[in-house]
């Protein structure tokens, strides 16, 4: 199931892209499994560049294992994707779905022209992103009010500058009292 509608929604990308239908043609045959532990998307490359489903029994050539908890991170930073899974088998075929995921954008205004025009497309996505910038703002300033509480108003943070001098000044407190201690044996000594 899974497989299936994500090998529609790449099939919607790859249908617009000559270019990245010609890298995965040479590819043809090839199954990539991505395994995300609980669930994991088998996908194979068709003859024309498209994907479709690959059933179980279908080796994988490359198996590609991504940590759920690290999902945020590989959408936020869609460049270094691959710098958070581990990846085993064919390197080539790992390389082109490491560049086409690195390229292939999903054209969403393109795909709303077609349904409610192209100025109501444009506005309707720019609602959307600033709704977007919106919420990732109010998500940063309430970020910063909540460890500014926590650090200033009711204190159960410390900061790390503060963490610091404090370990600063006890290092200095811990050679003083050995300074004082060789003196006072000094002192007793010469007696």
């Amino acid at each position: 199931m899974i497989s299936s509608t994500t090998s529609a929604a790449l099939n919607h990308l790859l249908a617009r892209e000559t270019w990245a239908r010609d890298k995965l043609v040479k590819h043809a045959g090839k199954v990539a499994f991505f395994d995300a532990g609980v669930t994991g998307v088998r996908l194979k490359v068709a003859a024309d560049g498209m994907v479709q489903a690959a059933t179980a029994d279908e080796p994988a050539n490359v198996r590609i294992r991504i940590k759920l908890s690290d999902l945020p991170l590989i959408l936020q930073h869609r460049e270094h994707a691959f710098s958070y899974v581990q990846i085993d088998g064919d390197a080539d075929f790992a390389n082109t779905i490491s560049q086409l995921a690195d390229t292939l954008r999903w054209e969403a205004e393109e795909d709303l022209s077609r349904l409610v025009g192209d100025v109501a497309a444009v506005r309707v996505m720019g609602g959307v992103r600033a709704a977007v910038e919106t919420a990732r703002s109010t998500q940063q300033k309430l970020a910063e009010n909540v460890a500014e509480y926590f650090l200033d108003e009711k204190p159960l943070l410390v900061r790390p500058q503060t963490v610091e001098d404090f370990s600063a000044e006890v290092a200095r407190l811990r050679d003083d009292v050995e300074r004082l201690a060789k003196r006072i044996e000094k002192l007793k000594g010469s007696r």
